[in-house]
């Protein structure tokens, strides 16, 4: 029973009823979409070309992709029309794991790829580290396996750019706990239950307010300032400030 206004529900767990009546919101829905290279990673395109708008327009539901990949790469779309989910997946508070399989041209020795795993500047910015391993090497080309927690466009072509190893063919093969795994090319498939238990822990949709500012600044992560609101003075500055005062104040 509902006591307080505002109170949520978490339509993967729980049962809403009025009046004991039991109520159907409108069904959440959680699709792996294996991404072709030569689809566009929007629901229309101008220039005509195909787009993942095709995709859900046959699936008939009213599903948006999360994670975009760009026109020349392929592998893991997610496709759902859980908002919260969806928002989660996308900022970067959530540092939700990306994996690629990527094939470069030549072979990037360890300082290359000491860069990767530092961090480097890009056009943009610095990157985060990255995880990389090198899965194996051809006569004029190196595959590896890279794991990133940004979502910025085109974010790991501009890397391997960086260090002199522009990218040949590019897959992502994993979103969180979610995996690509053997979906065919251009197939979609509807995840599992555990699948989506995972992935709404993986973004804490179980608290819907997810990490508090406090926690997320103890992480180090930046927390969006309100309008109006001036930052509030720590608890032990203000203490120490008190103390001062009082060392300050003359004897009677």
């Amino acid at each position: 029973m509902v006591r307080e206004l505002g109170a949520k529900a978490d339509p993967v767990r729980d049962r809403v009823t009025v009046d004991g009546r039991t109520t159907v919101p409108e069904r959440l829905r959680y699709v792996a979409y294996h991404k072709p290279v030569g689809v566009v990673s929007s629901m229309a395109d101008p220039a005509g070309r195909p787009t993942i708008g095709d995709v859900t327009k046959k699936l008939k539901s009213h599903l948006f992709p999360v994670g975009r990949l760009d026109y020349d790469s392929s592998g893991l779309v997610l496709l759902t029309n859980d908002g919260a989910v969806a928002q989660r997946l996308s900022h970067p508070r959530y540092q939700v794991a990306k994996v690629y399989r990527v094939k470069v041209r030549g072979h990037p020795d360890e300082k290359a790829l000491g860069r990767l795993r530092k961090g480097l500047r890009l056009a943009d910015g610095p990157t985060a580290p990255a995880r990389v391993s090198v899965e194996g090497k051809l006569e004029k080309k190196t595959r590896l396996r890279i794991t990133i927690r940004e979502g910025r466009q085109r974010q790991v072509r501009r890397m391997l750019e960086a260090v002199g190893h522009p990218v040949d063919k590019l897959s992502r093969i994993a979103i969180g706990p979610i995996r690509l795994g053997a979906l065919a090319v251009g197939a979609t498939r509807e995840l599992t239950t555990r699948e989506v238990l995972a992935l709404r822990s993986a973004v804490r949709v179980g608290d819907p307010a997810g990490p508090s500012d406090e926690e997320a600044e103890g992480r180090g992560e930046a927390v969006p300032k309100k309008p109006g609101v001036k930052p509030r003075a720590s608890r032990a500055r203000g203490t120490a400030s008190a103390s001062a005062r009082t060392r300050r104040r003359p004897r009677p």
